[in-house]
């Protein structure tokens, strides 16, 4: 444990978060994403929802400020009549650390997967909200 870091961030994720550099993309992913099949470095957060996770990590991570949307989302499939109410606690959250946020990308599925693919790394949560898979782009830090 170390103090002001919150107790579910774990050692593999905090080593992931410090190796990310500016541009590269984490994918916090709910329950039902096939995380391992897409993960390039794959970080498990069993019995962890994205919420609590997102909040941690946005208390350590800077959003890139040179693109216009930091933060996507996967859009809910043609036809699915699914609602994600997951997705205005994730505003709440993301407007609390970055105050400035206005909007999330929102990516068609199998386009995010292939961002998934691409990504740094993939923290695998056992969320159960569906459509809860968000990505987050890192910034920098300015002095």
């Amino acid at each position: 444990m170390l103090k002001g870091i919150s107790p579910v961030i774990s050692p593999d994720l905090i080593k992931v978060l410090m190796e990310m550099g500016h541009g590269d993309e984490l994918v916090i992913a709910d329950g039902n994403f096939p995380s391992a099949a897409y993960a390039q470095r794959l970080v498990r957060a069993d019995g962890l929802g994205c919420p609590v996770l997102l909040d941690a990590i946005l208390s350590l991570f800077p959003l890139d400020t040179y693109v216009e949307k930091p933060v996507a989302l996967m859009i809910v499939v043609p036809g699915d009549p699914y609602k994600p109410v997951i997705w205005e606690e994730y505003r709440k959250i993301v407007q609390q650390h970055e105050p400035s946020f206005t909007e999330f990308d929102h990516v068609e599925r199998f386009a995010f997967y292939e961002r998934a693919k691409k990504a740094y790394a993939v923290l695998a949560t056992s969320e159960m909200a569906l459509y809860a898979n968000i990505i987050l782009k890192k910034g920098v830090i300015k002095g």
